[in-house]
């Protein structure tokens, strides 16, 4: 191995190359970074879908598709607030408080129990639906969800398929219905 000033230079273990320790570097960051396949040689891609619910069995586009996190967090965000104008009836003139997380809770199990939506998600043409088989959501699904999805962190984390951590534990999926 010659001196390079400025860039050093290391002998890649098993491989006979050598390359540059920035190149070495930002090979291994960004396997950590971007995910395992960012370790793989250029161009080659394992276990990749072309898109989001490719492995699920959905479709690229239209109803059953995997929606964008915009549409998602509409949706959820209209249930918050419809939660709070509930709550807000009965605890007039004091503000609802608490008690319009209650609402929420509420309407996020039952609603997706009976009917496989929020009213939310129906506005902005969403439902749940599982992905092991063509089944309702069923109450414990439903109960989870809500649970999880009240600690905030398990909706932000998302999977390639842009699921998020709730509904990969429970088993779901939202898709588009229009």
């Amino acid at each position: 191995m010659h001196c390079v000033p400025y860039r050093a230079q290391i002998q890649m273990w098993g491989t006979g190359k050598v390359r540059t320790i920035l190149e070495a570097m930002s090979r291994i960051t960004g396997s950590w970074l971007y995910g395992p396949s960012a370790a793989l040689p250029k161009g080659e891609m394992h276990g990749e879908s072309k898109y989001k619910g490719e492995a699920l069995g959905l479709p690229e586009d239209g109803p059953g598709s995997l929606p964008t996190w915009l549409r998602r967090s509409g949706a959820f965000f209209a249930d918050i607030f419809m939660a709070a104008g509930v709550a807000a009836i009965f605890t007039f003139p004091e503000p609802p408080r608490n008690w319009s997380l209650l609402v929420w809770f509420m309407v996020a199990i039952f609603a997706v129990l009976f009917f496989s939506f929020t009213p939310g998600q129906a506005l902005f043409g969403l439902r749940v639906q599982r992905v092991d088989r063509a089944a309702p959501v069923g109450l414990w699904r439903s109960a989870l969800r809500a649970f999880l999805v009240s600690l905030l962190i398990p909706a932000a984390i998302w999977d390639r398929d842009g699921r998020g951590l709730h509904d990969r534990l429970t088993g779901t999926a939202i898709v588009r219905t229009r």
